[in-house]
């Protein structure tokens, strides 16, 4: 099983099978196997959310009466604050003073 590694120098390619050692040949192969396990997951996770997001997109998009008018939120100081991309509800948003 030949495995890539990425760093900062550069990419090596790895044979496992061609460890000598037993148990670091099967250490390496479980981290092979948690990490492509966690990969999957990754990637259903962001199918997910993808998916939610669109639904609620289409959902909100059906509900008029739930539109407000939005202005760019400031702090305590007036200055302009930032959207933290790592959320879902937009931090640099505020409704409207109508």
């Amino acid at each position: 099983m030949i495995i890539t590694i990425k760093n900062e120098d550069g990419t090596t390619d790895f044979d496992i099978n061609n460890i000598t050692d037993e148990q670091k040949k099967q250490e390496a192969t479980v981290i092979v196997q948690k990490v492509g396990n966690l990969q999957v997951i990754i990637e259903a996770l962001d199918f997910a959310s993808r998916t939610h997001r669109a639904n609620l997109e289409q959902l909100l998009g059906e509900c008029e009466e739930a539109i407000v008018e939005t202005d760019r939120a400031r702090n305590e100081k007036g200055q302009f604050v930032a959207d933290d991309p790592n959320t879902l509800e937009n931090e640099a948003k505020v409704a409207a003073d109508n």
